[in-house]
């Protein structure tokens, strides 16, 4: 019995690692890899490297693939790697809790528009609430650089596509989908940072950081959230993740000193609520159908 009630904290525990490595991996980039080869360049060896590492792990040339699946995984793939893209080029300017708070509006809308309970617009007015007190819509609203602001825009939007794009995946295997993905993520930003930084890209210490980057970005999170995803429905996973705007403000609070405003933190906080409450309502909207053909 006791062994049972600490293994229905594996799902949990897991998803706060996964988040707080986002976090961590996140964090190291911005302060170590931006001022070497910017954010263009930092997208480049992250994805890079995640790719190579996943392609080596799970091999997915040793499982055939259609060609309208090919396209729906180059679809997903480019639409990850814009959304790292876009996420890294927003950091150059606002604070890290933050645009992940912004990027963070793209599930959400996904999750939103595919309701049709009265009681979702509370959490579309939650999130609108939260947003309109993060974005820079007037002099005394907020001091985000604007710039930064569509950059975790366009995150979002790339966020919301990447997850339409995989849930057409979804009936690849998970391994076969990530890593071809990836791969094709890579395909997409490493040109961009090439471009943008050139020769700098393959200094020893630039490799060698994004590398760990990678690692702790990329692969340790998408194995722990496989682990949850196990033991777990998407509802409850969805709620679960909710926390990682919070989770990146403290991270980015004490290693890269950026402190947010009361404001901010009220911010963040609507955008975690909405999410976590549609998520919930989902839940109950997939048990609902369920209990009544049992009665």
């Amino acid at each position: 019995m006791p062994l049972r009630r600490y293994s229905s904290l594996i799902p949990l525990l897991a998803i706060l690692g996964s988040v707080t490595c986002l976090g961590l991996g996140t964090s190291w980039a911005k302060h170590s890899l931006f001022p070497l080869v910017g954010a263009q360049g930092t997208t480049a060896v992250r994805v890079g490297f995640s790719a190579l590492l996943l392609l080596l792990f799970w091999r997915p040339w040793r499982w055939q693939l259609s060609r309208a699946d090919l396209r729906t995984v180059a679809l997903y793939g480019a639409a990850l790697g814009l959304t790292n893209l876009c996420f890294y080029m927003a950091l150059r300017t606002i604070p890290f809790g933050i645009a992940v708070a912004i990027e963070f509006s793209g599930p959400l809308a996904v999750a939103l528009l595919a309701s049709r309970r009265p009681l979702d617009f509370v959490w579309v007015a939650l999130a609108v609430a939260g947003l309109a007190l993060l974005l820079p819509l007037g002099h005394d609203v907020s001091n985000l650089d604007p710039t930064g602001v569509l950059f975790a825009l366009g995150a979002a939007v790339c966020w919301a596509s990447y997850i339409l794009f995989g849930k057409r995946a979804s009936h690849l295997h998970a391994g076969h989908s990530v890593s071809l993905g990836l791969a094709m993520a890579a395909l997409v930003v490493v040109p961009v940072g090439v471009m943008h930084s050139g020769a700098a890209l393959l200094s020893p210490v630039v490799l060698s950081v994004g590398l760990g980057v990678a690692l702790i970005s990329s692969a340790i999170p998408i194995s722990l959230e496989m682990v949850a995803l196990k033991r777990l429905t998407p509802q409850a996973f969805g709620i679960m993740s909710s926390m990682e705007p919070a989770v990146a403000a403290m991270l980015a609070y004490i290693l890269l000193d950026e402190r947010l405003g009361a404001g901010q933190w009220l911010a963040i906080a609507m955008i975690m609520a909405a999410s976590m409450g549609s998520s919930y309502m989902a839940q109950r909207q997939k048990r609902a159908p369920a209990a009544a053909v049992h009665t």
